[in-house]
């Protein structure tokens, strides 16, 4: 569950910043419409999906001088009170130096039942302001579903599951359904 913490006024990104840099390690916050929510721990679940991910698309980033990374926080110059940390971002060039990011390429978010409404609502409208996205997956961690977003004169969602690939030319090829909730039990 997220928890908001109480403010009079929105919080800017730069506010934000200022606000997160100082916290422990142990937490995690990501700025929502100017609010600043603390993250809940996730489940085994969701970590194995994640770590799934992680190993598989960077593995497929690397080879076109790209980086998979797991919580870097994604802004945009079209909304200065948002920003949000998916599960997993795919980031070309050299290693961000900071835990936030403008330019991904791809973006992973893995649903937990507590988020799952924010994550394929406001999110979403959100990373559809994030210039350089060209894909967004939305993978279910209670059954073998994913929602692929892909960036073409607007954005296009195509769901696949259990025996499907995630096709991504952006990174050279296609992700199997199968990799991705490898080890995970239902």
């Amino acid at each position: 569950m997220a928890l908001a913490v109480k403010r009079d006024a929105r919080m800017s990104v730069a506010e934000y910043r200022r606000w997160v840099e100082p916290r422990p390690d142990e937490e995690r916050w990501e700025l929502l419409d100017g609010e600043p929510v603390l993250m809940a721990p996730p489940s085994a679940r969701h970590q194995r999906i994640v770590t799934n991910l992680i190993r598989r698309l960077d593995s497929s980033a690397e080879a076109r001088g790209c980086g998979a990374y797991p919580g870097l926080a994604i802004l945009s110059d079209a909304m200065d009170d948002y920003a949000p940390y998916p599960d997993v971002v795919v980031q070309c060039g050299p290693m961000p130096p900071t835990g936030f990011v403008d330019d991904p390429l791809v973006i992973v978010e893995v649903l937990s039942p507590g988020t799952m409404t924010n994550d394929r609502g406001r999110k979403l409208a959100f990373y559809a302001t994030v210039p350089s996205l060209q894909t967004l997956l939305i993978v279910y961690q209670d059954e073998i579903r994913i929602e692929v977003w892909r960036r073409d004169a607007g954005w296009i969602m195509r769901p696949v599951g259990a025996d499907a690939v995630v096709d991504l030319p952006e990174l050279g090829g296609p992700l199997p359904v199968a990799d991705i909730y490898d080890r995970v039990t239902f």
